[in-house]
């Protein structure tokens, strides 16, 4: 079975942290674990029930209770969130023997949602999330109202080795996580508002459990997949990417194949890889501007 955790303490402070930050999300929220295929995969449920639902992702390397701290209360508001710990990340969600070479993102997120009891939600993503939300709405277009994209780029076919890009990011700094180093990580992902990382306590604290105590190696079962020009033009007018213009991944490529395939983008200047929580009023915005004029 995967180690999700590098060592049993290392896991206690991941998710000693991770309760410290949902503490903050400032709103009511409900915790469930449901069962799938792949073990169990923890949801954070919250805002207005009588919304439209919205599924939401995180990234590689971290999970909901840091990714959606700064969004969670204003786009409940409008939407009925639905906070998913991918499994095999550093969140509450638990893999099983199953969570092996043999593993189907979208028949993972199919059990989830079908556990809720959502037919149709909006589905929103951060980095990693974001190729979730792309492949979710390929595969199963008629589950998804729309999809919004934060800090990703097109899935295309041919793209740069998601592994190469993130080794060129990421180290040395992630190689060697002293204190010094896991700021100087942060700053490099960010734009100038790098500050929401570095000077909040909380977030600083938990980002480094996440960077010393988290075993990289269990998301390896997701496999980022790249689409063909006519899979690309299936999901074009069901997506919408936020990206920022100081992101690295952006600045790598990302960017260009936005424009290149003509995908409906809004670019954020001095913004970096963290976006929604360094623009967090604005991003939240955004999405809300995005999708109200949308819902039936």
């Amino acid at each position: 079975m995967v180690k999700v955790y590098r060592s049993k303490k290392a896991g206690a402070g991941i998710i000693e942290t991770y309760d410290q930050l949902l503490s903050k999300w400032d709103c009511e929220v409900k915790e469930r674990d449901i069962p799938t295929t792949y073990g169990a995969t923890h949801v954070i449920e919250t805002g207005n029930k009588e919304g439209e639902p919205m599924v939401l992702f995180h990234g590689v390397g971290d999970d909901s209770a840091l990714m959606w701290i700064f969004n969670a209360k204003a786009l409940g508001g409008k939407f009925h969130l639905f906070a998913i710990d991918t499994i095999g990340g550093p969140g509450k969600s638990r893999p099983n023997e199953n969570y092996n070479k043999t593993f189907d993102d979208v028949r993972w997120i199919d059990e989830v949602v079908d556990t809720l009891g959502i037919e149709k939600a909006y589905f929103t993503g951060v980095s990693m999330g974001a190729f979730l939300v792309q492949l979710y709405t390929l595969r199963r277009p008629e589950r998804v109202l729309h999809g919004i994209c934060i800090s990703g780029s097109v899935a295309a076919a041919g793209k740069k080795s998601t592994l190469g890009v993130m080794m060129k990011i990421f180290m040395p700094e992630a190689l060697f996580p002293t204190d010094k180093n896991v700021i100087k990580l942060l700053r490099k992902l960010s734009g100038k508002n790098y500050s929401v990382f570095t000077e909040d306590p909380l977030i600083l604290q938990h980002y480094k459990c996440l960077i010393k105590g988290f075993n990289n190696m269990a998301m390896g079962f997701h496999k980022v997949q790249g689409f063909t020009s006519e899979e690309i033009d299936q999901i074009r007018d069901k997506v919408f990417y936020l990206v920022g213009e100081e992101d690295p991944f952006e600045k790598l490529g990302g960017k260009a194949l936005l424009q290149q395939y003509r995908m409906n983008a809004t670019f954020y200047e001095g913004a970096g890889h963290g976006l929604n929580h360094e623009l967090a009023d604005e991003i939240n915005g955004k999405i809300i501007e995005l999708l109200t004029c949308r819902i039936a």
